[in-house]
């Protein structure tokens, strides 16, 4: 009866602690991802697959072509000043999204703001150091996220659903300078945007000759309720 005993309370001890370790888990979470919705997947985000040049073609590629821009990765390295602008990626990048007159939206370097953004519909393009044999940093895009699972979705290299612990993405993703775009039509606005921030990017769109694209871009800021 004493090994019976005993048995049953070392069994109740193991439940009570990992009730224990999946409340702290629990608590972990911050109030901004728990007003998320707990899963979120875009499986309609264009992807293609490819490690050369850091991942950038294909990733820019894959958030021009979410915007129906009728593009390939071919098409984008040239333009990129690749090969020999690895350095100055994420500039040209910047800069040839907005020749197609759209909106390259930065977001703040915490979790919570990129899956906003997911949750919202919108992919995001970042920068990560993925810890494998390459040695610079890579360009995915984040799809999806799991909230229960602690998970994030990217598009990366030859990967179409890669998925990632929070806590790994989130070193590896500002390891590599927490660099993360949207990139949008500018008639679409951020979740919670930050009027601030898309008027400095709109009036940038201007000056870099896309006056009709900034000005559209300004309305539809003004238009919000």
């Amino acid at each position: 009866m004493q090994a019976v005993s005993g048995s049953r309370s070392a069994r109740l001890w193991l439940m009570g602690l990992f009730a224990l370790v999946m409340v702290g888990c629990a608590s972990v979470e911050s109030p901004e991802l728990r007003r998320l919705p707990e899963r979120v997947e875009l499986n309609g985000v264009p992807f293609f697959r490819g490690n050369a040049n850091q991942g950038a073609p294909q990733t820019l590629a894959g958030m021009l072509g979410e915007q129906k821009v009728r593009i390939t990765p071919g098409l984008l390295v040239k333009p990129l000043g690749l090969p020999g602008a690895e350095d100055s990626l994420q500039g040209n990048i910047e800069q040839l999204a907005a020749g197609y007159g759209l909106m390259v939206y930065p977001l703040d370097k915490s979790l919570s703001a990129l899956l906003t953004q997911v949750a919202a519909g919108y992919p995001v393009m970042l920068r990560f150091s993925d810890g494998t044999v390459w040695s610079e940093p890579r360009y995915a895009m984040l799809v999806g996220y799991n909230r229960a699972k602690g998970t994030v979705l990217l598009r990366s290299g030859m990967e179409r659903r890669r998925l990632m612990d929070f806590s790994k993405f989130e070193s590896a993703w500002k390891d590599a300078g927490g660099w993360a775009v949207l990139i949008l039509s500018p008639t679409q606005l951020p979740a919670s945007v930050d009027k601030g921030r898309w008027l400095k990017v709109a009036n940038d769109l201007s000056r870099a000759g896309q006056e009709q694209a900034g000005a559209t871009a300004i309305k539809t800021l003004q238009s919000q309720k």
